[in-house]
């Protein structure tokens, strides 16, 4: 747009297009999707003000950076200034770009690791499964788990894991798998203190016993489910499985149901 030129106070579609170098048509696209919003003459005839002209080059700035039409309509919108709008946006790239590295890296790992088990026998493969969920959980989890209980309780917990047969390693994992449902069932029950979350309470504890050889100390086994609450993994884990508040719920049925022995 030449910006050298005096803008009237309002002009026509045909003008704005002339200057802008665009075609009506395209103003009329981005008028239709809500991009500019001209006023209307006496006449009927749209009537493009010096703000709309401000607003026309802001979008064709931003086309030019590569950004889609949905995109700038949505920082167009905000409350905000469009620069802070485009800081936001810029920020929340980088937090994608981030997660889309992350994204590939485990994928190239478990590229890696399916490569490896193609050739091996159904009992060593069985073995370097195991042996890879443990990798992926000590880079999770690992350096929390060994400031909260130890390197030696966590050593321990991962030879537990390794010493487990096929069919423990499946039960394990149907275990687990049934605590989100009973988890949803003792949630839509809301009784902390009842008997479905009574229930509830007794598999965690199995499934904990599973990596951790049973509960010797039951405030150790206590604040270990009350840290879910403080680790948004923990916290999303259980409430996308079950709804949202359930990672609370788990928490109170666990406090309950230990309370009563």
């Amino acid at each position: 747009m030449d910006r050298t030129a005096p803008v009237p106070r309002t002009m026509s579609i045909g003008e704005l297009a002339e200057r802008a170098g665009l075609s009506t048509r395209t103003l009329r696209h981005y008028e239709s999707i809500g991009l500019l919003r001209p006023a209307r003459s006496a006449n009927g005839y749209r009537a493009y003000s010096p703000a709309d002209a401000r607003r026309l080059a802001q979008i064709q700035a931003m086309k030019l950076c590569g950004l889609p039409l949905g995109t700038i309509g949505e920082l167009l919108a905000d409350d905000c200034s469009l620069y802070d709008a485009l800081i936001r946006h810029l920020q929340a790239l980088r937090a994608q770009g981030r997660s889309l590295e992350e994204a590939v890296a485990h994928t190239e790992a478990a590229i890696r690791a399916i490569e490896r088990i193609e050739h091996m026998g159904t009992e060593d493969a069985f073995e370097e499964m195991k042996a890879q969920t443990l990798r992926d959980a000590e880079a999770a989890y690992g350096r929390e788990a060994r400031e909260r209980y130890g390197t030696e309780a966590v050593e321990a917990a991962n030879e537990r894991m390794m010493a487990l047969t096929q069919d423990e390693w499946d039960a394990k994992g149907l275990l687990e798998e049934s605590i989100k449902v009973q988890l949803r069932l003792a949630l839509a029950a809301g009784d902390p203190a009842g008997e479905a979350a009574a229930e509830l309470a007794r598999m965690h504890e199995r499934w904990v016993a599973f990596h951790w050889g049973g509960i010797a100390d039951k405030q150790v086994y206590l604040a270990l489910v009350r840290s879910y609450l403080a680790d948004p993994r923990f916290t999303a884990y259980y409430d996308d499985a079950a709804g949202e508040g359930a990672t609370a719920f788990l928490v109170a049925a666990v406090e309950s149901f230990q309370g009563s022995r």
